[in-house]
This record gives structure tokens, C-alpha cells and sequence, in this order.
């Protein structure tokens, strides 16, 4: 059989897509629940049907695949589930621009056609998201593909949803709740973003009824007014207090308002008087439920003021309603001031307009004995890495209210509940009712609501293994190992997670929760399309490749540290995947067809010995960081391995053995190369799985080696504690610090690298001169030196380069290596010409006409152009000094 070969030079792109191929046709991911191994399980946070790869998926992917593929070669049987969600509002959302378009609404279509739409929309479009986690190399289980709307999950969503109702824990009724005047439908305290926006405080005086005087109330929302039921002051504010049990009149409708004492009132915001508008804000809501206020609404769902207004504002918007509202207080002269004031406005997640709180019947869970549950279920049962997320995941469900799961809008799992238009009866029931089940009437109506698309997504761990099917993955892979999710969604879905796993399964959902942080840009700016700083993921790995990608992402997670990336980074580990394809070539080169049956443990020679030791110490060190997910230090100990040594050094050192006429040390060196070849492919392949796949699968192999072809199936490489020898270490740093440092005297005096120079080495101890005489020839080769004289009495010339290694004096004769007259003559003159220029941009940037008139880039650059030639001048007059220091 003819050998096989690597291509010439590495393109990613061929490679990737064959082995993608290679490995979903052979469900080489794809675990028997009955095989050997303890469980290993993760589920993916399923992105959006909507949405498209950005660069916190690559991470977040890189990092999964990371943790799934070293887990399988620790023996683990290891279950990674992919899947989406079907994003009710924003998928909805895109289907409906689509009708737009065609000049139709959702109600032209009716609610069964319209699904039907959003269907063909999630088969033609909605799985986009999954061929891009497929170019990222995810090694997921895609014979397990789920869905939040499919049938099994809907299954799972209808029975948490009755069992949560029977136990009292889902109910409906009236409540205040953030509502999307935009989207039409109600959203969760967490589905609410904030942004400082600015506005004003309006301050407007309410006269008491008995014609005591007048009390100035302020706030930013005067068009809400209208809705007051009662004034609050803090019953321990001495300007206030006395009013509590008299009213005032309302400005504009003229009813009267109860004055009451509640703590909850600032006395330092403000006026110390608060205006009560229960329908139209959170914490008034509240203050209404505790003192039994009236609630009185008067903006509709539209945001548009309704009839419970006076009549001259009905019909208007929110903003037209405050400026008329405003006009006629002005013209009763009730306002005694208007301040600008910054404040936090409410927002909706997905369309960005600000939050009316409306009161409105809605159907909620009850919080509370769910959050005790997953609250003390940490750290005990789960621990959040980095640590300091625990106490942030606190805080949430020690405030948490009870949470809204009704959504007003067509797409999503449809709330299982139907109201028996005789009786009034309320059925809530697994399998869909045919007649009221208190009176017996067909005459049922369902619920038109669906649930929050969080609410399916709660029930991922358990719901994505089978349950509530008594299946072999639910009792092989729950709970699941390790979640890998950002921040933003630690209450949106993880908290979620850890009450409904507990509540339905008894255990925690996951043993461990890494929160991996941001991707920023280059500046550590969060990347937006808004700013133009956004870096698509596809684009670099059309561009780099994704292992290169991948390399990147992981050499910068450091926990709880954001990722400043920029294409450069990428472009430069898309040079180390060509450093290793190019380092394998060299070695496919001098590798027989069957590799050597040689023990390691013959294999002399300080190289030898040493990567060996080296090879050992990765493998250590790699394990270790997975295990305590510090990503970054896994690339990095790989890219040092890799790079610094192996290819820099041992190949290097090798080659005389690899060239020479010596059977016995060209067998072993070629034994070893093979052997730390091969293994670090197994130990780089979590990172980069493409490349790795490739190499492996053309390098050749020992008699007898049957291993198979997929590396993604190979074992961890065992830990040979015989190749361990740190003694090997000690005379490799003093060998390395020998060549670096002649080569160092070579740069640093500007000798030409052709010209071949002596070296003297001063040694300390017997030891020493051993390890350099034994590696003289080495020596000579790396350093490119003719001559080498070792022993304790060496003496250097006067005129020579110098350093110390580990206490041994080297030294580079110069006589008539250097011209030092000639080159102390050069080094002025360039020193003087840089001087001068120097002085030129120097002399602009002193001149405050053009600091102030030039664009701020121009400036910049000559800033920076002036820092570089003082860099240039600083290693000119270093030089100078070390030519005139050798002289002397």
C-alpha cells in the first residue's frame, strides 16, 4: 500500500469538511448508554432558530469541545446534546416582517395556518445555526438533535406544567407585569433590559382638600398622574407626617386622594412625596396591594390612553399625553418645577421599546419555594465557576417575584388550560379535554397564550435525555457533568434549570456551571453591529480555518477575564497550525514506513531524553487545567511544547542523528520523534480537531500498532514515569542558555549570521563541562560557531562579547570580527539622523496650532511615530554602549 502523504501546505478548508463528514456518518459522538464508562454528559445552550454563529457561540462551542473530547479519552462515555429554541417572540417576530411584506397579517392567515407558516419558515431557514456549529468541529451527538417545539420536549412542557398547577406552584390572576407595546405580549422581570436614559423630574403641586396648603410631588411619568389612587409619605418624615389619614385632590380629574405612611418612601429622593399609581408601576403595584388601594388603568395595550382618562386625553400616546398633561398644569400653575434627570428606563429585550407596567390576568409561577430549592443546591450539589458568580445567582433568587409565563402571541408551546363557558370551570390537563370536568359541558374554550420560551428551555437537562419517558440516557447522563453558558443568562436559564431539575428529578441538573466571559474587541469594546467592530466567525474561519479560530478562543479564557480578540490573533495561530503542519512534513520526511521497535528507555542523547521528560510534564499539566477549566493555560502549555520546544529546539538538536550513519541512535531518535509526534496530535486534538485528525490519520505507525484511524477515539496517552528525569532539565536549560546567549552576542553587536565566530565557555563544575562537551557538536551546529573551548581555566580576550549561563562565563572573541571604529562611526551617524528627525515632529507636536487643527488620527500617528524613534534611539545608544564597554 503506497504511504500516504500531507499536502504541501495545510488548507484548512479541504480538511475540515471531510472529517466533519467523516465523523457525523460514523456517529463516531454518538454513545451507547449501556457501553463501559462513568457518564460525562452536556447540553448545549440552544441558540435561537433565529439566530446566526456569532463570536460568543465559537467560544462557548470551542470550550464545550474541549471538555467532551478530553473526556472521552479519559475513558468517559460522554454525550453532548445538541438542539435549538424556537425564540417564541423572535421567531415569530421575523415570519410576521415576512407577511408584512406580502401585505398580510397574522390574523389574516388564523392561528393554525400562521404555525403552519412559522414551520415551513424553521425547516427552510431555522436550522442555518446548526451548519455553522458544525464548521466549528462540535464533536455533539447529532443523532440526538432537539428542539424546544418538538414533540417529546412538548410532552415534557405539558407535564411540568400540570404538575406545577396541581401542586399549587402555577396559577392564574390579575398582576402588574412588564408589558411590549410593540411585540404585544408580557415578558419577565430578566426579559427586561435597562438603559440610562435622560429625562426630567416634574415637580407638580396637589392642594389638601380642607385648603390647608398644597404638597409638591415629583416624578418623571406626569402623564400617569391621571391613574393616582393616594399619596405615600414616610410616616417617619416630621414634614409629612401629621397629613397621614387626610387627602388631597388629584390635579386634572379632581378626585380625591387618601394621603397615606409607608417606609418604603424616600425621604431623600425628591420632594418626599410620592405619587400612587398602582396599574402603572412596579412598586406602586405593591404599595397598592398592601393598603388596599384602588387600581385604575388608563393606558391600554397599544399604550394608547383609554377611557378611564378624562376625556380630552383619551386616544393619545404616552409622549402626547405627558406634553398636554404638562401644558395644563402649567396653565393651572401647579408646576413649581421641571429638572433634568438621568434616569433607568425599561426596555424590551428583543425590540428595544421601553416596558409599560400593565396590570393584566396573566398566568405566573410561584417563585419562592422553587428558588430555596436551587439556592441551597450551591455550592453544595453545584458549583459555578468562577466563584465569584454565586454570589451574584444569590442575589437574584433571594429578590426573586414570581414569574410570568404567559406570552400573547401565536408561537409557542400553547398553555394547556381551557375555561368551560357554562360553569366557569378552569381544566388544566395533560391530554386535551373533550367536555368541562366539572359540569360536563363540550362547551370549552383553550387558553390562547403560549409560555415563555424560557419555560421549555427550564427543562432542557432532563427534557433533551427523554423524560418524562423512563429512557436509558435519562439514567445514564442526568444529572449532566458540566453546563457552559455567559453570564447574561445565569437567571434567564440557568437558575430556571436548577429549581425544575430539582423539583422534577430530585437532583441538581448539572455538577458544575462555568460562566465564561465576554468577547470583546481588540480595545475591549463589546462588539455591536451599531459600532462596526463586530468579528464574524465564519468570515475567519473561511479565512484562517477553525482550528486557528479555536486556538485563539481558548489561549485567551482566562476565567473571569472578557477576550479582547482581534483578526490579527487569529492570523497569528493560523501560523502555528502551519508551524505544526510544516513540523510534520520534516518528520513524515525522516520516518521509515514502520517506526522502530525501540524501548524509549534506550533512547540516549540530551534531546532525547529531555523532550521525552517534557512530553510527560504536558501531559500532567494539561489534565490538570481541564479539570479546572483554565482553558488558557491548556493552549498555552501546548503552544510552548509545541513551538518553543519541539520545533525549535528537538528538531533542531535532532537532525545530526537523523543525517548521520549511526543505525542504532537514528532508530531511537526516530522512535522518539514518532512517539511525541503522535501523542502530542492526541493531547492538541481537543483544541484544534481538524488538523490533528489529519496528521494522525497519514502518519505511520510501530508493527502491531491496530489503533484506529479517528483520533477523536484514541485514549489520553498513559503517563510513563520511567521517561521522567528532571536532572535532564537542569542540563538542557544550561544547553539552551549556551546557544541563546552566543546567538544573543551576535544580534546584539550586529554580526552577520553567516560569519562563523569561537566561543569560549568558563565552566563552574565538572558537571557542567560534561553536558557541553558531550553536546560540543550541537553546540557548534545551533550557535553556528567554529570552535569551542570548555574548561574551568578558559580565558577570554579583552575584546569579546560575553554572558553568564547558570554560573558559567561564555564569550565570543570580537578581534576581527567587529570593526569597532567603523561601527561605532556608523551607530553616531544614525543616532544623529534619527536625532534630527526627531526633533522635526518633536517641534509639530509642540505647536498647539496644529494639536488642535490637525484630525485627531494625524495627531496620533506622529505621536506614535515619535515613541518609535525614541524606542529606535534607546537600543541605538544600548548598542554604542556595549560596542565602547567590549572596546574598553
Amino acid at each position: 500500500m503506497a504511504r500516504k502523504e500531507l499536502a504541501k501546505a495545510y488548507e484548512p478548508w479541504d480538511v475540515e469538511e471531510k472529517w466533519e463528514n467523516h465523523w457525523e456518518e460514523n456517529k463516531t459522538f454518538s454513545p451507547d448508554p449501556d457501553g463501559p464508562g462513568d457518564s460525562y454528559s452536556i447540553v448545549i445552550p440552544p441558540p435561537n432558530v433565529t439566530g446566526v454563529l456569532h463570536m460568543g457561540h465559537a467560544l462557548n462551542l470551542t470550550l464545550q469541545d474541549i471538555l467532551c473530547r478530553f473526556n472521552r479519552q479519559q475513558g468517559k462515555n460522554v454525550l453532548w446534546v445538541p438542539g435549538t429554541d424556537h425564540a417564541g417572540i423572535a421567531t415569530q417576530n421575523v415570519v410576521e416582517r415576512q407577511l408584512k411584506e406580502e401585505g398580510l397579517t397574522r390574523h389574516d392567515l388564523g392561528r393554525e395556518k400562521f404555525i403552519d407558516r412559522v414551520w415551513d419558515w424553521k425547516k427552510e431557514k431555522g436550522d442555518h445555526i446548526l451548519s455553522q456549529i458544525r464548521r466549528m468541529g462540535a464533536s455533539v451527538d447529532w443523532t440526538r438533535e432537539c428542539f424546544t417545539f418538538d414533540e417529546q420536549r412538548a410532552k415534557a412542557v405539558r407535564e411540568v406544567f400540570v404538575k406545577l398547577f396541581e401542586e399549587g406552584l402555577i396559577y392564574k390572576g390579575d398582576y402588574i407585569i412588564n408589558w411590549c407595546n410593540r411585540c404585544h405580549t408580557a415578558l419577565a422581570d430578566d426579559e427586561v433590559e435597562h438603559e440610562n436614559k435622560p429625562g426630567h423630574l416634574h415637580h407638580i403641586k396637589y392642594s389638601l382638600s380642607d385648603g390647608s396648603g398644597d404638597l409638591t410631588i415629583a416624578t418623571t411619568r406626569p402623564e400617569t398622574m391621571l391613574a393616582d389612587t393616594a399619596i405615600a409619605v414616610n410616616p417617619e418624615d416630621e414634614r409629612f407626617n401629621h397629613l397621614i389619614g387626610k387627602t388631597a385632590i388629584l390635579p386634572l380629574v379632581g378626585k380625591e386622594l387618601p394621603i397615606i405612611g409607608d417606609t418604603y418612601v424616600d425621604i431623600e429622593f425628591g420632594t418626599g412625596c410620592l405619587k400612587v399609581t398602582p396599574a402603572h408601576d412596579m412598586n406602586d403595584w405593591e404599595l397598592g396591594r398592601k393598603h388596599n388601594l384602588e387600581i385604575i388603568t388608563v393606558l391600554d395595550e397599544d399604550g394608547v390612553v383609554n377611557e378611564n382618562a378624562p376625556e380630552k386625553y383619551q386616544g393619545m400616546s404616552v409622549l402626547e399625553a405627558r406634553k398636554a398633561v404638562m401644558a395644563d398644569l402649567e396653565a393651572e400653575g401647579r408646576v413649581v418645577e421641571v429638572a433634568d434627570h438621568e434616569h433607568s428606563v425599561g426596555v424590551c429585550y428583543r425590540c428595544k421599546s421601553t416596558i409599560e407596567p400593565h396590570v393584566s390576568t396573566q398566568w405566573f409561577v410561584s417563585m419562592k419555594p422553587l428558588a430555596e430549592k436551587a439556592r441551597a443546591a450551591v455550592p453544595a450539589d453545584t458549583q459555578i465557576f468562577p466563584e465569584h458568580w454565586t454570589k451574584t445567582y444569590y442575589a437574584w433568587l433571594d429578590e426573586i417575584r414570581d414569574w410570568c409565563i404567559s406570552r400573547q402571541i401565536w408561537w409557542g408551546h400553547r398553555i394547556p388550560a381551557w375555561t368551560c363557558e357554562e360553569c366557569g370551570e378552569l381544566t388544566v390537563t395533560i391530554d386535551d379535554p373533550t367536555h368541562c370536568s366539572k359540569c360536563g359541558s363540550a362547551k370549552i374554550e383553550r387558553d390562547e397564550d403560549v409560555l415563555d420560551t424560557w419555560f421549555s428551555s427550564a427543562l432542557w437537562p432532563f427534557s433533551t435525555l427523554g423524560w418524562p419517558d423512563d429512557t436509558k440516557e435519562l439514567a445514564k447522563y442526568y444529572p449532566t457533568s458540566c453546563l457552559v453558558t455567559g453570564f447574561d443568562i445565569l437567571f434567564f436559564w440557568v437558575a430556571r434549570m436548577m429549581m425544575m431539575g430539582l423539583q422534577f428529578k430530585g437532583e441538581v441538573p448539572f455538577k458544575h456551571v462555568y460562566i465564561h466571559a465576554l468577547v470583546r474587541d481588540e480595545k475591549g469594546k463589546k462588539m455591536s453591529k451599531s459600532t462596526g467592530n463586530v468579528i464574524d466567525p465564519l468570515d475567519m474561519i473561511g479565512k484562517y480555518g477553525a482550528d486557528a479560530l479555536r486556538f485563539t478562543l481558548t489561549s485567551f479564557a482566562a476565567m473571569g477575564r472578557d477576550i479582547k480578540l482581534s483578526e490579527q490573533r487569529i492570523e497569528g495561530y493560523k501560523h502555528f497550525m502551519n508551524k505544526i503542519w510544516n513540523a510534520t512534513r520534516f518528520a513524515m520526511m525522516n520516518l521509515p514506513d514502520e517506526i522502530p521497535a525501540v524501548d524509549l528507555k534506550d533512547a540516549d542523547g540530551l534531546a532525547n531524553q529531555w523532550i521525552l521528560h517534557r512530553l510527560e510534564e504536558v501531559k500532567k499539566s494539561l489534565a490538570e487545567a481541564t479539570e479546572e477549566y483554565k482553558f488558557n493555560e491548556i493552549a498555552q502549555t501546548l503552544y510552548k511544547f509545541i513551538w518553543s520546544e519541539f520545533c525549535d529546539w528537538y528538531l533542531e538538536m535532532i537532525k545530526p542523528a537523523l543525517y548521520g550513519e549511526d543505525e542504532t541512535a537514528k532508530a531511537a531518535t526516530q522512535k522518539v520523534l514518532w512517539t511525541v509526534l503522535s501523542e502530542t496530535m492526541v493531547l492538541l486534538h481537543p483544541v484544534t480537531p481538524f488538523i490533528t485528525q489529519e496528521i494522525w490519520s497519514v502518519l505511520p505507525r510501530p508493527a502491531g500498532d491496530d489503533r484506529p484511524d479517528d483520533i477523536a477515539t484514541l485514549p489520553f496517552p498513559d503517563m510513563r514515569d520511567e521517561c521522567l528525569n528532571p536532572d535532564v532539565v537542569k542540563e538542557m536549560e544550561l544547553f539552551m542558555g549556551v546557544v541563546s546567549g552566543t546567538r544573543n552576542i551576535r544580534t546584539e553587536l550586529l554580526i552577520e549570521p553567516a560569519k562563523k565566530l569561537d566561543l569560549l565557555i568558563k565552566t563552574v563544575s565538572d558537571a557542567d563541562r560534561t553536558v557541553l562537551e558531550n553536546n560540543m557538536n550541537l553546540i557548534q551546529s545551533l550557535a553556528r560557531v567554529n570552535t569551542v573551548s570548555i574548561g574551568p581555566d578558559v580565558v577570554a580576550p579583552k575584546a569579546s562579547g560575553a554572558a553568564v549561563v547558570q554560573g558559567n562565563e561564555i564569550s565570543v572573541p570580537l578581534e576581527g570580527v567587529v570593526d569597532f571604529e567603523s561601527e561605532l562611526a556608523r551607530l553616531d551617524k544614525n543616532i544623529g539622523k534619527l536625532e534630527k528627525t526627531m526633533k522635526g515632529v518633536a517641534g509639530k507636536l509642540g505647536n498647539p496650532g496644529f494639536v488642535n487643527n490637525a484630525p485627531e488620527a494625524v495627531v496620533e500617528g506622529e505621536k506614535k511615530k515619535l515613541a518609535e524613534m525614541e524606542e529606535e534611539k534607546t537600543k541605538l545608544v544600548q548598542l554604542k554602549e556595549r560596542l565602547e564597554s567590549v572596546m574598553g
